[in-house]
């Protein structure tokens, strides 16, 4: 059975009546005239609108069923729709900037420099690479002498995501991490791209097995070689793997003195030496940054630097050897790195060899010019006085700049894919070779605009140019025409000011189709809303009255071809243009869904009309409660879409709630109730646990504390189901009479079993760390205990109360087992906060007085309302609100559901300790899912209470959470540190699902569900009367 079949079957079973609910019938013909009149039209009594006697009633059945079939292909279009609409984010952000069929541009100067020296020290940070150690003495003599001699210095800033590879990607290819790798995991190249290597005649390489493959694996004209992955301890000091790299290069220069076609290869033009040093990344994992591994790994790297350059000065002895150093990415005081903070956007540079400038000396020290707009966008300071080189001219550039540079200097054409500007700075060239380097530079970058300029046209009906370069080849004259001339300086800036205009085409040509993209996304969850709507305004509410009354509902799906006609010609036509304009498949189904639903909301038109004029009729106080209802439920949206980055929102969301619904019924209610108490308590309690830090830290004996409190609520509620039928609040929620407990003993049985699992927590634990295993009894006990206590709540009693205690108690075992803190006491939160929701719904209903039914009426019978439910009303979107708060606080209670919190791996040693990666998964998720069973199961038990249909509410939960999925659509990035990447499409991800997670939450939580009895319809029935 499909998922979506078996949630309807879920949301729709009401098909026993209790004898609350017949008594509550005869309350109906007394208290709802109106209703009683639409039941006689509709079954054919007299001259109802849709005839008389049999034929009504068969009429009648037809519309039930096709009213359920609708509801059941509403489900699966929203699934398949959300499925759709989710990929369009990959079409929208992630979609690859690289072209192909580009030819390089040759420059037209002399090469400075035959061979280049390319040094990367993963995870160097600039500040330790620059700073002084404790005792004054700088880590990096070598380079510093460099920088003060006979080199270019400066801070290259790296581009989050500041992970290894698009780091690497951005210094040797010259182009920032493609946004398409996503798709890869980042850890491939969904695309190939051009870069320095490629270029080069020759390129040897040593270091990583992570990294040199990506660029050398198919590059023919390569040596290369890597470590095995097992050299990568972090329990060792990494430095050696750097030592590594070096003896592998030292070692090949050895083997050439006997070996004449090696010699031969190292002394041709065009050759690239890359040595990855790995030491830096990896102690600064294992140690942090500030740890004296790392700084003396700084070191270690200095001297590889000056034994390189000895090295290769005495091998060649001709002085046409470029050196840079530089590294990928920083490292944050954590030992971790990935996003934009300077720690790890900010590496060093350092320059020198054949073609580069000498040091030039100044008052000011810093070349940080104003116009140069940094990739890592934040605040760029000052040279700081300690790295002693405030007399020493600083050049910084962005990571993607270096590519540029190494080919200059080399002499080679631009890597095609580039998109770095060549910083003039550093080369020491004269003024006609400047020009033309960065001309060479700008016509490289400008064939790029020109080739997605190109696939774009041929592929467009209707094509909007990139118009600042409409004229491009009058530029490209312009410049020649004054570097003949010899105006180098304004050739130069007349070069630079079209490099910048051919930056900003490219950009104008990778977001070419987003507006339309997103514009037909955002009307598709527009249009599914509203179609949402009008079904449950149709279905659930008292609109279905108001057509009986005006005659209308024989001409509602009437007279609807021509919209459909009209539908299917657009939808045609749009499917054309776009196969003309050879558009993705994906782009169909985009238009398709979209067209496909606003047909949909406009063959409703006769609907549409009457909701225009019922809201005609309607005093100024009804659109002012309609006013405030929309406003308050968009806020409370959107501090749910800023709790999934600020998990305290739920704090201040619970104090305020808790103090405000207690206020509200301490003046309706008495205060010896203790009800207004008791859910002010409630609230305040659950409100603590997002305060707490997401790692949870272990603490086994706040897991035994847990169990006591679970045992202890447990009591407290088995008390008030059996002796609450005084208190009127509490009545409709419990059973009252033992006998109609079909096993007395089982409460005590679960509570035995929460006792059980609170010990075996201990001994499971202690046993564990001293011996480092699990014992096999231990095993057995726990796996016996998780899997029993959850069959028990089927054989509870039917009350509300008493049935929602033993489901609490049920699943309390096993959370008590697969946790390892403060996670467990939240268990208790929830529980106690859930109920106070059901206790505060119920007071509302009893002081409501029965006005609820009269405002509403009741199920009439061409609907696919039951009897024992009421039409909803505005008032009740409350319901759908505060069920996805407790939904939100199930996932971010005790941390991020992508957190250490969610996933700690220790979780599940109580049931495994052999490693078995699926078993240890479906616990970790189990464990996850137990708090939004406890939602649902609460959820549906009030449905019931206040007898509401819970397919309704369902589907006004869907509406609230495509309020929140249409705000992540516009929030997921494609820049940023991956962990910001990854974030953002999984909030989008988790909304899209919902529609079909919580669907799949009601089908494993019927079967605990389903038996709920409340008799709050025979006590509001005798009320009213």
């Amino acid at each position: 059975m499909k998922i979506s079949e078996l949630g309807l079957q879920v949301l729709t079973f009401h098909s026993s009546e209790n004898p609350a609910v017949v008594r509550s019938k005869d309350w109906r013909a007394v208290n709802c005239p109106t209703e009683k009149r639409l039941e006689t039209k509709m079954r054919g009594d007299g001259d109802g609108i849709l005839g008389g006697g049999k034929r009504s009633e068969t009429s009648l059945k037809v519309r039930q069923k096709w009213l359920k079939r609708k509801e059941k292909w509403l489900v699966v279009l929203g699934v398949v729709l959300h499925a759709v609409y989710m990929l369009s984010i990959f079409d929208i952000y992630f979609k690859t900037p690289i072209v192909h069929g580009m030819e390089p541009v040759t420059p037209r100067f002399k090469a400075p420099a035959r061979r280049l020296v390319l040094l990367v020290a993963d995870g160097l940070r600039a500040d330790k690479f620059f700073e002084p150690d404790s005792d004054g003495n700088f880590r990096a003599p070598f380079l510093r002498s460099v920088i003060k001699e006979r080199g270019r210095w400066g801070v290259s800033h790296a581009r989050p995501p500041t992970e290894s590879r698009p780091g690497h990607v951005a210094i040797i290819a010259g182009f920032y991490e493609d946004p398409s790798a996503v798709t890869k995991g980042w850890k491939a190249n969904p695309v190939e791209f051009d870069s320095v290597f490629n270029r080069s005649r020759h390129t040897i390489s040593y270091g990583s097995p992570d990294i040199v493959p990506i660029f050398c694996g198919a590059v023919p004209h390569s040596t290369w070689n890597t470590y095995p992955h097992e050299y990568e301890d972090f329990a060792t000091d990494a430095s050696f793997l750097d030592e590594w790299s070096f003896d592998q290069f030292a070692s090949l220069l050895n083997r050439s003195n006997e070996d004449p076609k090696l010699k031969q290869l190292l002394l041709q033009d065009n050759l690239v030496i890359f040595l990855h040093l790995l030491g830096c990344d990896s102690n600064g994992h294992a140690h942090r940054p500030y740890s004296s591994i790392y700084l003396n790994n700084v070191k270690v790297v200095d001297r590889i630097a000056e034994r390189i350059y000895n090295l290769i000065q005495s091998y060649f002895k001709d002085d046409l050897t470029a050196y840079i150093f530089t590294a990928d990415h920083g490292m944050s005081d954590k030992g971790s790195h990935g996003d934009g903070h300077p720690s790890n956007t900010d590496t060093p540079l350092v320059a020198w060899g054949a073609g580069v400038r000498h040091p030039t000396h100044n008052l000011a020290g810093d070349h940080l010019d104003d116009a140069v707009r940094f990739v890592d966008e934040h605040k760029h300071e000052p040279t700081p006085t300690e790295w002693g080189l405030g007399g020493i001219e600083r050049l910084d550039v962005n990571q993607a700049d270096i590519a540029p540079l190494m080919s200059t200097l080399l002499g080679l054409p631009c890597p095609v894919n580039s998109v770095g500007n060549l910083p003039l700075g550093y080369i020491d060239f004269e003024k006609v070779e400047k020009v033309e380097a960065v001309f060479a530079n700008t016509k490289q970058i400008l064939n790029q605009f020109l080739r997605k300029s190109q696939l774009k046209q041929s592929n467009s009906l209707h094509f909007e140019p990139f118009k600042p370069l409409t004229n491009y080849s009058l530029l490209l004259e312009q410049i020649e025409h004054l570097i003949s001339i010899r105006h180098y300086e304004a050739a130069r800036k007349l070069s630079e000011q079209l490099r910048s205009l051919a930056l900003e085409g490219l950009h104008y040509f990778q977001t070419y189709d987003w507006l339309t993209l997103m514009t037909v996304i955002t009307l598709g969850y527009i249009g599914w809303m509203i179609y949402v709507l009008l079904h449950f305004l149709q279905s659930y509410t008292s609109f279905l009255e108001k057509l009986v009354e005006t005659k209308q509902m024989v001409q509602l799906r009437k007279n609807t071809w021509k919209v459909h006609f009209i539908g299917c010609l657009l939808l045609c036509l749009v499917s054309f243009l776009l196969f003309l304009e050879h558009s993705p498949p994906l782009y169909h189904a985009y238009a398709a869904m979209t067209i496909f639903l606003w047909t949909q909301i406009f063959s409703e038109y006769q609907f549409l009309r009457v909701i225009w004029r019922e809201l005609q009729r309607r005093e100024s106080y009804f659109f002012i409660k309609l006013i405030a209802t929309c406003i308050v439920s968009i806020l409370i949206l959107e501090m749910l879409v800023k709790s999934f980055t600020d998990r305290k929102l739920y704090t201040w969301c619970f104090w305020t709630v808790g103090l405000a619904a207690s206020i509200y019924l301490f003046r309706s209610i008495a205060w010896k109730s203790r009800v207004p108490i008791v859910i002010l308590l409630e609230c305040w309690f659950l409100s603590i646990f997002t305060l707490m830090p997401a790692e949870i830290p272990e603490n086994t004996w706040l897991v035994v504390i847990s169990g006591v409190v679970i045992m202890m609520i447990g009591g407290v509620a088995r008390y008030l189901d059996l002796h609450s039928e005084d208190n009127k609040y509490w009545r409709n929620l419990c059973t009252h009479d033992t006998s109609r407990h079909k096993f007395p003993m089982l409460f005590h049985l679960q509570i035995i079993l929460v006792g059980l699992s609170s010990v075996m927590v201990v001994l499971s634990t202690s046993h564990r760390t001293e011996k480092m295993e699990l014992h096999a009894i231990h095993q057995l006990i726990n796996w016996s205990t998780a899997v029993c206590s959850m069959v028990l709540p089927l054989f509870s009693a039917t009350g509300v109360l008493s049935r929602l205690t033993s489901i609490f108690l049920g699943f309390a075992p096993a959370y008590l087992l697969l946790s390892i803190g403060y996670e467990a006491l939240f268990y208790c939160a929830l529980a106690l906060a859930l109920m106070g929701w059901i206790l505060f719904e119920n007071a509302y209903l009893y002081l409501s007085k029965g006005s609820i039914f009269s405002m509403s009426g009741k199920a009439l019978q061409d609907s696919i309302l039951k009897h024992d439910e009421r039409c909803l009303q505005l008032s009740d979107m409350r319901i759908a609100l505060t069920f996805l708060v407790f939904f939100n606080i199930a996932f971010f209670g005790t941390g991020n559901f992508a957190s250490i919190a969610s996933f700690e791996i220790s979780s599940v040693y109580r049931f495994i300790t052999i490693f078995s990666p699926f078993l240890m998964a479906a616990l970790l998720i189990f464990k996850l899912l137990i708090p939004f069973m406890l939602v649902i199961c609460a959820f549906s038990s009030l449905t019931k209470v206040i007898q509401v249909p819970l397919l309704g509410c369902y589907f006004l939960v869907i509406l609230c959470s495509d309020v929140m999925t249409i705000h992540f659509f516009f929030l997921v990035r494609n820049t940023g540190s991956w962990m910001e990447i990854g974030n953002s499409i999984s909030h989008f991800g988790i909304m899209s699902a919902q529609v079909v997670f919580v669907l799949m939450l009601f089908a494993l939580t019927n079967v605990y569900t389903k038996g709920i009895q409340t008799s709050s319809a025979q006590h509001l029935s005798r009320k009213a009367l």
